[in-house]
């Protein structure tokens, strides 16, 4: 899962805030600041650190899901000798084996299941340490087009041409390694699901 894909947006956001917060420049002398998002995702001491972090709790999802696939594979593999050469109709005479087929259809659907919540609240863990990421981001951000006096901010992605003097990517990296070379990553977990019933 790449945790690249909101830093774009989240960026652009943070750098339109700080922009409109600015004096309007005049069309003339205009000071331009581009902005590698992904490099500074990519480079920077906290994005490395996120992605570690990241991969850490990807595996330790995928450990706890291993048990239960390697079980249901091998009983599919048990059952397949059952069910060779026998029809439809002799499979439902079969009353111990339907009983087996449903056991194992139900605990097969279970761990689709746990499966999608598992991704599911991975994908919560990486937008959150994005979100977190870019919290760290901003006023790093705001601090270097202050320091250079920007008006314009793009990013170098959307832009058809950039010189290297108005790339501010490394400046910003080194302050936000200076200021935040860590971001705390959680595990996020879904809530629980609320119990069947009557009122």
């Amino acid at each position: 899962m790449s945790i690249f894909k909101a830093l774009a947006a989240a960026v652009l956001f943070a750098a339109t805030a700080s922009v409109t917060s600015l004096q309007p420049a005049q069309a003339q002398g205009t000071t331009v600041m581009v902005i590698d998002d992904m490099q500074i995702l990519r480079d920077s001491k906290a994005g490395k650190d996120i992605q570690k972090k990241l991969q850490n709790i990807e595996t330790q999802i995928n450990n706890e899901l291993e048990p239960t696939r390697k079980s249901l594979e091998d009983e599919a593999k048990a059952l397949q000798p059952k069910l060779e050469g026998k029809t439809r109709e002799a499979i439902a005479a079969d009353t111990a084996l339907v009983s087996q087929l449903g056991a194992f259809q139900k605990k097969s659907n279970d761990f689709n299941q746990k499966r999608a919540i598992a991704a599911r609240e991975f994908s919560m863990t990486e937008e959150k340490a994005i979100v977190d990421f870019n919290k760290a981001l901003e006023p790093v951000l705001m601090e270097v087009i202050r320091e250079k006096g920007a008006q314009v901010v793009l990013l170098k992605s959307q832009a058809v041409f950039s010189a290297d003097t108005v790339d501010a990517s490394s400046a910003i990296i080194t302050k936000l390694d200076a200021k935040t070379p860590a971001i705390a990553v959680t595990r996020q977990k879904l809530p629980a699901a609320a119990p069947q019933g009557g009122n």
